[in-house]
């Protein structure tokens, strides 16, 4: 079994996403006891935006082709994704543009677009400053968890989990209450530890 940890919050130890991604990966580490994990900060590291490249020798082509490998060898993927300004960070969506290549992970067909990388489980942890979960009022803003689920169902992954601590920037009582949560949701749950 191989997983992949993806980090992408610019707070660092005080990331609210990093403190749970590293909870579920610690459950899954326990559980799967030899298993391969493979990690990357894409805001400690960014990655070169996506542009059109011929020759396969440049440095950004075999970074690009490095991260696809890894997207496409691993049987979880688990992405540390905290909203920023209502969606992903910058660095998150460079790497997504590096895992959405045609013909490797989705293709299009007579039939319409078809995902290639669907035999995979996804876990996202979600951090929000706010309140933006279905049946709130600010649902209508989230381009954040509905984008992840857009892109990756595309790339047809359709196992997708979301552990989310929402309105972490409302007070400290709130933040604690939502990251107690969530390790709670993470304990809880059989599939990370399975």
């Amino acid at each position: 079994m191989n997983l992949l940890h993806i980090d992408s919050s610019a707070l660092g130890a005080h990331s609210v996403s990093r403190e749970l991604g590293r909870a579920i990966v610690d459950a899954w580490k326990r559980a799967h006891p030899g298993a391969t994990v493979t990690y990357r900060d894409v805001a400690a590291h960014p990655l070169p935006h996506w542009t059109p490249v011929a020759d396969a020798a440049d440095p950004a082509a075999r970074l690009g082709g490095e991260v696809l490998d890894e997207f496409l060898a691993a049987d979880v993927v688990v992405i540390g994704a905290p909203m920023y300004n209502f969606s992903v960070p910058s660095t998150l969506k460079t790497w997504i543009d590096r895992v959405a290549v045609a013909g490797k992970t989705f293709r299009y067909g007579a039939n319409g677009p078809e995902g290639l990388a669907g035999d995979k489980q996804l876990i996202i942890v979600s951090s929000r400053g706010g309140f933006y979960s279905a049946g709130t009022p600010g649902a209508a803003a989230d381009f954040q968890e509905a984008y992840l689920r857009q892109v990756f169902g595309f790339l047809g992954v359709t196992d997708i989990e979301i552990i989310r601590a929402e309105g972490v920037n409302i007070s400290a009582e709130q933040k604690a209450q939502a990251i107690a949560a969530a390790h709670a949701a993470i304990g809880a749950n059989e599939r990370v530890a399975a």
